[in-house]
């Protein structure tokens, strides 16, 4: 019987190594000081006015997050990631506080949608079905996973741990037996815009269609709305880069609103969406108006990377006011 001959030891060793670095890339860049980073910029071709200034943002912001808004000011394709000629410093710094600004409206617009929302959802289904409807897995469409909506109300609530109970939980808790948890008008206080778009989007069609009706728009698109708000509302949370980012949650064309969606890719479907809903729960709102002036503020920043058409400000859709001298909206 023949035998296959056994490979020495380090044989072995060496064809281990051969095939990991064929099919392992091993990251090897080491870590910058500020000096370096500096320098490496200057050697990129962007132009630093203030050296010490430009350390201070880069230890207290980081390399890496400001990168974001380089590559943008950066020659296209060019392996060695030199910028623009002219490039400032400041110029990247302007793009990034711009974003800054940018979140921050958005994260207003979304906390008065997120908060009509979860409004409207729960006191529809708590005056039709009770106020507990929740609890009743029927309410919902077969695909959607209740047992662990339920774990995640427990948890919310501090059903299972008093020391976690919010005040107005707690005398629940103390006051009732029965049912075990919550009415539905608490939960809706707890829960994230990401939940409760989950929980509409599971609604049978007879209990969607009403409240999409609130908000004017088909069941269909106002579920792609909000998925694509929370998608959004997740983003500005964490801090990530707006302005120019391709956006891979896409809300749904509104045939109200074709003209403007044409490219919902980009920010600008995510402002007339936001702008839709907020004229509907926010009577007066100057939220669009609040957008124009900053728009305005940063008029050198390229509005074509957030996808707003030429000339946006003149569609009625936006109803953009006349400014006199320095006023601002509120």
């Amino acid at each position: 019987m023949l035998t296959t001959p056994a490979t020495p030891l380090h044989w072995k060793r060496n064809l281990v190594g051969f095939f990991m670095s064929e099919s392992t890339n091993h990251f090897l860049k080491p870590s910058l000081s500020l000096d370096e980073q500096i320098a490496l910029l200057e050697n990129r071709g962007l132009i630093i006015e203030n050296p010490q200034r430009l350390h201070r943002y880069l230890r207290f912001i980081g390399y890496y997050r400001l990168s974001g808004y380089f590559r943008y000011f950066q020659i296209k394709d060019d392996p060695l990631n030199r910028f623009q000629p002219n490039t400032t410093f400041d110029q990247t710094l302007r793009c990034y506080i711009f974003d800054r600004k940018l979140r921050l409206m958005i994260m207003d617009a979304v906390e008065r949608i997120e908060v009509a929302f979860r409004t409207i959802v729960s006191n529809w289904m708590s005056q039709k079905f009770g106020a507990h409807w929740y609890l009743d897995k029927c309410r919902f469409l077969p695909n959607f996973d209740h047992e662990d909506f339920i774990k995640k109300i427990q948890k919310e609530t501090g059903y299972l741990n008093q020391n976690r109970r919010n005040e107005f939980c707690s005398h629940y808790f103390k006051t009732y037996s029965h049912p075990n948890l919550p009415p539905s008008w608490m939960v809706a206080e707890l829960l994230s815009i990401g939940t409760w778009s989950s929980v509409y989007n599971h609604l049978p069609n007879s209990e969607k269609k009403p409240i999409s009706n609130t908000f004017e728009i088909p069941s269909g698109v106002l579920a792609s709305w909000m998925h694509a708000i929370t998608y959004l509302r997740n983003l500005c949370a964490h801090h990530m880069r707006i302005w120019n980012r391709l956006f891979t949650v896409k809300p749904a064309f509104a045939k109200k609103f074709q003209s403007q969606m044409r490219d919902n890719h980009r920010f600008y479907a995510y402002a007339v969406i936001l702008n839709v809903l907020l004229r509907i729960i926010a009577d007066g709102s100057k939220w669009h108006q609040r957008l124009y002036d900053l728009l305005q503020d940063y008029d050198d920043l390229p509005k074509n990377e957030m996808g707003f058409p030429e000339n946006w400000q003149q569609d009625p859709f936006w109803r953009i006011g006349t400014h006199n001298g320095n006023h601002k909206s509120k």
